[in-house]
């Protein structure tokens, strides 16, 4: 990739996904990272900071394919081709959709499912053997762009040239710049539990045993009343992951966020409602959940401080509903644009002008997103009626006339729809914004302090005449 002329420092709060891949991208063209995480590494391998599955979309494969990473992915991760769906309550059979290898190879990514501490690791490694420093067990409690500076719970105070805030929900630098934390603001509309279940156990009971058999890797999504839940095999570790989304049967039970532990299977099971048989069994072989609720977060206007050298990515900048399918995806797009941007970086005075840049390319995407993935959340979990049974009953047509179970062909909308999503590609971002605005700016720039040194030559002519 483009080395940037100018190197700078940067201070990454967070380490996880948001935090990592930036730190990997900035590298890649040549800037110094310092990330700072604040779960010890003792947590980070007892899986506090990670938990469950995840799935990466092709939008983001690929990117992290670009990066160098496609090997290291296969070893931990497997590919999936097909939808399967079914009733919530009852576990009747509605259909599949199988995404055709030719779709896919036009978007260059692949579905990977896997464990998030496996993402994490990868990319921590990546990181690391780029060059980037990773402090774990280090807390900010205060962040000014005068400066820039990060105050540490030691006390100890950090200076960069750009702080970003990539460390998620209640994100410190987001209440920097926005004054206040947008997320805990916000009421939750539902809880999102995470778990996995060993491989082991479900293939022991021969009613669970199909979900390891299946021809080809598939997602199992069960839609219900106000619940719903999606399931996959991972790669790596021989587990089965359960995502389950539910609005409260009983307020008090679940309603605090509990990603690092406290949560008892029994809590997630006594919100699970009227469902079906194996859904059941599923999850009375799970591990012990976390939970978090969800919420519906209206769009964070500014990303970027007033002195224009920090900035939020990834959940901090445009928290997505938790569990999205696209959650990681655009915070890994995140850094790949922002990375793009510095490495055009050759004078201090560029810094504000692409970091308001960052935000400028990168919000109506995002919006997008949140608003595609605040539907798909809907849509999963209607509540019962003529709009969930009309729903349901267009899709078995479809399954009966032996077509995809949601209508997508390369002939319709959701195709082109899917196209625009899957297609992104961040470079490509980049370099047009470089070439319409970029390059004028420096250009610009450039004839001014031309014309300021004629000026100033002519100034200079004048009093030498007039001595």
């Amino acid at each position: 990739p483009l080395q940037a002329e100018l190197t700078i420092k940067f201070l990454v709060i967070g380490g996880g996904i948001a935090g990592l891949a930036c730190a990997i991208a900035l590298r890649r063209v040549g800037h110094r990272v310092v990330v700072l995480e604040q779960y010890s590494q003792a947590d980070i391998d007892n899986s506090k900071m990670s938990h469950g599955g995840i799935q990466l979309p092709p939008n983001v494969s690929k990117v992290l394919y670009h990066w160098g990473l496609e090997h290291a992915l296969r070893q931990v991760s497997i590919t999936s081709s097909a939808i399967e769906v079914k009733i919530y309550e009852t576990g009747e059979f509605i259909g599949k959709h199988y995404w055709k290898e030719e779709v896919l190879r036009e978007t260059g990514g692949d579905f990977l499912f896997l464990h998030h501490a496996s993402l994490r690791q990868v990319l921590y490694d990546t990181a690391i053997a780029a060059g980037a420093e990773v402090r774990a067990g280090t807390t900010a409690v205060s962040v000014s762009g005068d400066g820039p500076r990060v105050t540490l719970t030691t006390g100890e105070t950090l200076l960069a040239d750009v702080i970003v805030g990539a460390d998620g929900h209640s994100s410190i630098v987001q209440q920097a710049i926005v004054g206040k934390d947008v997320i805990d603001a916000a009421p939750y509309q539902s809880l999102f539990y995470n778990t996995t279940v060993p491989g082991a156990l479900m293939r022991a009971d021969p009613q669970l045993a199909p979900f390891f058999k299946q021809p080809v890797e598939t997602m199992f999504v069960w839609l219900g009343n106000n619940r719903s839940t999606v399931a996959f095999r991972m790669g790596g570790k021989d587990e089965f992951a359960l995502h389950l989304w539910v609005r409260p049967m009983q307020k008090g039970l679940s309603d605090d966020d509990c990603w690092g532990g406290g949560l008892e299977l029994k809590d997630m099971q006594r919100q699970l409602g009227e469902c079906e048989p194996k859904l059941l069994k599923i999850t009375k072989l799970a591990a012990t959940p976390a939970c978090v609720q969800v919420k519906m977060v209206p769009p964070i206007e500014d990303w970027v401080d007033e002195h224009g050298r920090m900035v939020i990515i990834g959940e901090a900048a445009h928290p997505l509903p938790a569990g999205s399918l696209q959650g990681g995806a655009m915070a890994v797009e995140d850094a790949a644009v922002f990375a793009k941007l510095f490495s055009h970086l050759r004078n201090r005075d560029q810094i504000s002008t692409f970091l308001h840049a960052f935000q400028d390319l990168r919000e109506d995407r995002c919006a997008s997103v949140m608003h595609t993935e605040q539907c798909n959340l809907y849509f999963q979990m209607m509540p019962a009626g003529p709009q969930q049974e009309q729903c349901n009953q267009e899709m078995r047509a479809r399954t009966a006339q032996g077509e995809s179970v949601f209508g997508i062909t390369e002939a319709s909308e959701q195709w082109e729809q899917l196209k625009d999503l899957w297609g992104y590609d961040a470079d490509n971002e980049v370099d047009d914004w470089w070439v319409k605005w970029g390059l004028l700016r420096e250009r610009a720039k450039q004839r001014l302090i031309a014309m300021e040194a004629e000026m100033n030559t002519a100034r200079l002519r004048s009093l030498y005449m007039r001595a």
